[in-house]
This record gives C-alpha cells, sequence and structure tokens, in this order.
C-alpha cells in the first residue's frame, strides 16, 4: 500500500481568523478556522480547528449539520480495500480497538474525517511513542507486537476490529460493512 496521504474534502464558506490569544501559551498566535463540508452518505459537516504556531497547541473538532442519537458503529477490517472506508469521529466519541488501545474523549480529544488508514496511522503514531517512552522490556515487546498487527492489517493479512461510540451521535463508519447499533448506558 502506498504512503496513508489523508485526503481532502472539498470546503466552503471558510472563516479564518487570525492573531486569536492562545488558551496555551497566551500569544496572540492562534489561529481559528471553520468550514463546512459535505462527507458521502453522511451528510453537511462542520470543522472547526484552532492551532497556535507559537506553541503547537491544536484542537479540532467535527460536527454535523443535523444531530443525531447516540449510536455505535463496528467495524470488522479484513481486507486492504477497507483502508478506504470513511470514518467520522467526532471528540464526544470513543474509539475502540479490542485488545490494542481504547481513544478516549476528554479536553484534549479531537474530531476528524478521516479513513481506516488515517485513523490506524493515528493509532501507530500512539502506540510508537509508548514504545519509545516504556522502560519494562515486557511493556516495549507487547508494543512492538502491536505494531507489527497493526502493519499486516495495513497490507490486507490480518483482521482487526474498530468500535466507535458516540453518546452525541455525531460520529459514523460510512460503509455496507459497518454495524451501527445504539449505544447502551452503562
Amino acid at each position: 500500500m502506498d504512503e496513508f496521504k489523508e485526503e481532502q474534502l472539498p470546503q466552503k464558506n471558510l472563516e479564518q481568523m487570525d492573531g486569536q490569544v492562545c488558551p496555551m501559551c497566551s500569544k496572540s498566535t492562534l489561529t481559528l478556522s471553520q468550514y463546512e463540508t459535505e462527507v458521502p452518505y453522511f451528510g453537511n459537516v462542520f470543522i472547526f480547528s484552532m492551532s497556535c504556531s507559537t506553541c503547537n497547541y491544536r484542537k479540532a473538532d467535527v460536527e454535523p449539520e443535523k444531530t443525531g442519537e447516540p449510536c455505535k458503529y463496528t467495524l470488522d477490517v479484513e481486507r486492504e480495500d477497507d483502508m478506504k472506508i470513511r470514518i467520522v469521529k467526532s471528540s464526544t466519541a470513543t474509539v475502540k480497538i479490542p485488545h490494542m488501545m481504547n481513544i478516549e474523549p476528554g479536553p484534549s480529544a479531537e474530531g476528524y474525517v478521516t479513513n481506516v488508514e488515517g485513523l490506524l496511522h493515528r493509532v501507530k503514531s500512539v502506540l510508537e511513542m509508548e514504545k519509545e517512552a516504556e522502560e519494562d522490556d515486557d511493556v516495549r515487546k507487547r508494543v512492538k507486537n502491536m505494531l507489527q498487527k497493526l502493519q499486516r492489517v495495513m497490507w490486507g493479512q490480518e483482521k482487526l476490529r474498530i468500535i466507535i461510540e458516540d453518546p452525541d451521535g455525531n460520529s459514523a463508519i460510512i460503509s455496507d460493512k459497518a454495524v451501527k447499533g445504539k449505544l447502551s448506558k452503562t
């Protein structure tokens, strides 16, 4: 598979405000951006982002034009073609990859529009940082095995399950292969 390049969606109504005060470094070098785009089979979404050129602080979120019901999407990634399946993840969603990791919502959580390959590259980056920072050899070996599994999944040689749970209903996996269910309250 070629090196991952996250595709860009056509943007409308771009609003950008430069010179805002950054909440992290308090410098007036924060840029706020907002734009609207159409995600096929999902609908119109608004993408909000902020980034600071001084301290590199970033935050982004995705909100659909129409709000949804709490939802849970499950996708079994089984072949290389599945890497192209579109994912819309809001900042309130939890991404679960069983036996590997959970990406929990919180103050630093981001929303984004990507595909399975893009999500797996995000997971890979987190695992690589964890492996470098870990001192326990057993944990490093376990993380190394997870990274190898991710690579095999991207090559279509191994299967993986992705679960997205969003209490606000602002996330989706856009594919006939994805199973949409109700989010159970625990």
